[in-house]
C-alpha cells in the first residue's frame, strides 16, 4: 500500500509543473520556435525605451523654450535700464540748464539796459559767453523762432497781431527765448504770433 501511495505521489504533478507543461504543449502545437516569444518581450523593451526618448526629447523643448523666453526677458530689461538711466540723466541735465538758463535770461536783460561804463558791460558780456558755452557743452540749443511759423510744441503764444511783414500764422516778435535737450523740449519760446 506505501508502494502505491508513492507511485501516486510520483505521477500527480503540482499546479505550476501542469502550467509549464501546458505552455510547453501550446508551443510545440502552434510550431513558434522559442525565439519568437523571446522577440515579442524585446519589443516591448524598445518601445519603452522610444517612448523615455520623446519623454526626454519633449522635456528638453520646454526647457529650452523657457531659457529663450528667460534670455528675451533679460534682454527686454537690461535695454528697458539702459533707456531709463539715458532718461533720468537727461532730465537731470533739462533741470540744471534750466537753472542756467534763468540766469542767461537775467544777463540778457542786463545787456539790453543802458550803461555807460562800457569796461563793466564788457564785463557782462563776457559772463554771458561763459553761460552760454556752458550749456552749449551740455547739449542744450536754442529754439530759432522769430519768422518761423508757429509751432505749439515749441512756442508759447502770448499775444497776437495782424502784421503785413510778416506771412500767415507766423512769429513777429520773441519775448523770451525757448530751449531744447537733443529732441526735448526744456522751455517753450515765449512769442506772439502775426496773422493768426
Amino acid at each position: 500500500m506505501i508502494e502505491e501511495e508513492k507511485d501516486s505521489l510520483n505521477t500527480e504533478d503540482t499546479p505550476e509543473e501542469t502550467e509549464v507543461s501546458e505552455a510547453a504543449e501550446e508551443t510545440a502545437e502552434s510550431g513558434e520556435p522559442e525565439e519568437a516569444v523571446s522577440e515579442e518581450t524585446e519589443e516591448n523593451p524598445v518601445e519603452a525605451l522610444e517612448a523615455k526618448v520623446k519623454a526626454l526629447e519633449d522635456a528638453a523643448a520646454a526647457d529650452k523654450d523657457k531659457y529663450l523666453r528667460l534670455l528675451a526677458e533679460y534682454d527686454n530689461f537690461r535695454k528697458r535700464s539702459v533707456k531709463e538711466r539715458l532718461d533720468a540723466s537727461a532730465d537731470a541735465t533739462a533741470k540744471a540748464a534750466l537753472e542756467v538758463i534763468s540766469v542767461i535770461d537775467n544777463f540778457e536783460r542786463a545787456m539790453a539796459a543802458e550803461c555807460s561804463d562800457e569796461s563793466y558791460k564788457k564785463g557782462v558780456e563776457m559772463i554771458y559767453g561763459q553761460f552760454t558755452e556752458v550749456i552749449k557743452k551740455l547739449g542744450v540749443e536754442e529754439i530759432d523762432a522769430l519768422g518761423k511759423e508757429f509751432d505749439p510744441n515749441l512756442h508759447n503764444a502770448v499775444s497776437q497781431v495782424e502784421d503785413e511783414n510778416f506771412g500767415e500764422n507766423t512769429v513777429s516778435q520773441v519775448y523770451q527765448k525757448g530751449y531744447k535737450l537733443g529732441d526735448k523740449v526744456i522751455r517753450c519760446a515765449m512769442v506772439v504770433v502775426a496773422n493768426p
